[in-house]
């Protein structure tokens, strides 16, 4: 997809950042007029990520129909036209099939896929001399993020708009947090994506221990804040080394050499492009041209870069994603946080952990994945399973969506885990699904909490007499938390479970002398226990909230919500029924951004 050249991305980056500097400079006790500031600041960045979407979805055809094309050459077959989004034909039968028809590597079509998918592009050397770019752009995958953080980051300051306690430096630090969580999904430069990740890490520290609940914010922001970066540190070492594997297959090796001047002369790099580099169009052509995965790495035996620095990658970004066993600061940073730290917390935060782990995990070591994502596999099933019932034990309102999430994100990992294009797109708009779900749900527990000054579950109840969006908000969540169908849930979970299911057959994992085959089968009936869990819980705390009789001696100051907070719900609860109804209008994109990963996984 050609760029408009005009910077938009840049845009997103830092607007966040220049209205956070100067709503540093404003007067404290102007506190109306820092809000402007932020919600304009906010807005804005909403507007363009509309923009974003709507551009690329309109060019998401062209790109399907190129990324096939670029498969057919390979194949030597001109039937492009089965691979047409618009074809009536199973798209992931077909692109299986002519993905498997690319056998062993063959030149770079994965590399030229994901480039093409590429929209918005914006890139300026920083410091070439060490491999480093200002380079970002967007794809199917990432588009959808770009959207749902704008979205997020109007519902986050219109929901903290009667903070009073150093509401100046509070609205700074949520839109440097924004600023990072941008960069994240933006970055096609793999430093550029580690500054940004840490960018986004400190900001929700000092939000949480400054602003939080007091009884839990500094164990619970300096618990997130050590597993998040000790999580980071693992994955940037591995990185490192990927960096530095892939300089000397591109320097040392003549097969290297040869598909790195080519790939310049095709213009799938740049023809100033250097051996060395983070660039990571630049890290996927030396995947595809199998530098990770050389026989004795490390002078062992049959050992790979892939299948050595795999799980700590994917693990290591995974951490931020609530994976199972490190997803206990999860919880616990939902409960401490401010009500918009928790919505920018689960609904985007989370997700810039797991899409990390595709990114830079299954995408730059595709062998990798295919040895340890069967094992990973596991993990993700005791987070949906395991997270809701510990939901459904909880007496706290906040409590139990904190654990909700770390259940809802392991199905976006089982998703991973499948390796093909259903499984794969149903984790993506779970990702999605899950994010503004989630931001309605911590939406709605903060609109209770600050009028009725409890969470305790059983103290509250016929809250849907006085507070009648809020309950019906909640209620939208929970059916779509539950997988209701005509909601988004339902779109996202159900290709996830298809996809587990079609994997079954093609998935083993070896154990010693032990083989376990159609073992994927077994797991998707064993997470849609998930869904009755979740079901259970959902409907409990919906009645014992929201319906019964509303003790007006306890809670004399609860009233219904502002017009403002209204808006909150219908920004964020809307897109849980229009993709329900209509889930063309993003699985398309996700489709195509995700074509290269398959690609990759293919000719592994």
């Amino acid at each position: 997809m050609d760029s408009i050249g005009f910077p938009v991305l840049s845009l997103l980056i830092f607007i966040p950042i220049f209205a956070a500097v100067v709503i540093l400079f404003l007067p404290r006790e102007q506190k109306d007029l820092i809000r402007g500031v932020a919600i304009t600041a906010a807005g804005a960045l909403c507007v363009l990520g509309f923009f974003i979407y709507f551009s690329y979805n309109a060019a998401v055809t062209d790109i399907a129909n190129e990324q096939a094309a670029l498969l057919s050459s390979v194949n030597r077959t001109d039937d492009i036209e089965e691979f047409n989004l618009l074809s009536n034909v199973s798209i992931d039968e077909t692109f299986q099939t002519l993905v498997n028809g690319v056998g062993e590597r063959t030149g770079y079509v994965g590399t030229a896929m994901f480039k093409s998918g590429l929209a918005f592009e914006e890139r300026y050397e920083w410091l070439p001399a060490l491999g480093i770019n200002y380079h970002i752009a967007v794809d199917g995958l990432s588009v959808p993020m770009v959207l749902l953080t704008g979205m997020v980051a109007v519902a986050g300051v219109l929901v903290s708009w009667k903070i009073e306690d150093r509401t100046r430096e509070f609205m700074s630090f949520f839109l440097l947090l924004v600023a990072g969580v941008y960069g994240v999904f933006v970055a096609v430069d793999m430093f550029l994506l580690f500054f940004f990740y840490e960018l986004a890490i400190f900001p929700m520290y000092l939000l949480i221990a400054t602003w939080g609940w007091v009884k839990l914010r500094e164990y619970a922001a300096m618990k997130l804040t050590l597993y998040i970066l000790i999580g980071s540190v693992v994955a940037l070492v591995g990185v490192i080394a990927m960096v530095l594997v892939a300089s000397d297959f591109f320097t040392n090796s003549a097969a290297g050499v040869a598909l790195f001047e080519s790939a310049k002369a095709s213009g799938v790099l740049e023809s100033s492009a250097q051996p060395f580099s983070f660039n990571m169009v630049q890290l996927t052509l030396a995947a595809e041209g199998g530098a990770f995965d050389i026989l004795n790495y490390a002078g062992v035996e049959g050992l790979t870069f892939a299948t050595l620095w795999f799980p700590f990658i994917f693990i290591g970004f995974a951490v931020l994603a609530g994976v199972f066993p490190f997803h206990n600061w999860s919880p616990d940073g939902h409960v401490a946080a401010p009500t918009a730290v928790s919505m920018i917390h689960a609904g985007v935060l989370m997700k810039l952990g797991a899409y990390a782990a595709l990114r830079c995990g299954v995408m730059l070591l595709p062998e990798g994945a295919q040895v340890h994502l069967p094992w990973i596999v596991f993990l993700a099933l005791i987070n949906v399973v395991y997270g809701a019932f510990i939901a459904f034990r909880q007496r706290d309102f906040k409590y139990v969506i904190g654990f909700s999430s770390v259940s809802h994100m392991g199905l976006v990992s089982l998703g991973w885990a499948t390796m093909n294009l259903t499984g794969m797109t149903g984790a993506g708009l779970q990702m999605f699904s899950h994010g503004a779900m989630t931001a309605l749900f911590f939406g709605c527990v903060g609109m209770v909490y600050d009028r009725a000054h409890t969470r305790d579950i059983p103290s509250l109840g016929g809250f849907m007499k006085v507070m009648p969006w809020v309950g019906i908000a909640f209620i939208v969540g929970g059916f779509t938390s539950m997988g209701m169908p005509g909601l988004s849930g339902f779109i996202a979970e159900f290709p996830i479970f298809v996809g587990m299911w079609r994997a079954s057959e093609s998935v083993s994992l070896t154990i010693g002398g032990l083989q376990l085959s159609n073992y994927y089968s077994i797991m998707v009936i064993i997470a849609a226990l998930g869904i009755i869990i979740t079901a259970a819980y959902v409907l409990r705390v919906t009645g014992q909230v929201f319906f019964g009789e509303f003790n007006r001696e306890r809670f004399p100051d609860v009233d219904d919500i502002t017009t403002r907070e209204r808006f909150v719900l219908i920004l964020l609860g809307a897109p849980l029924i229009i993709i329900g109804v209509a889930p063309f209008v993003m699985a398309p994109m996700l489709e195509a951004g995700l074509r290269p990963v398959l690609t990759l996984l293919g000719g592994a």
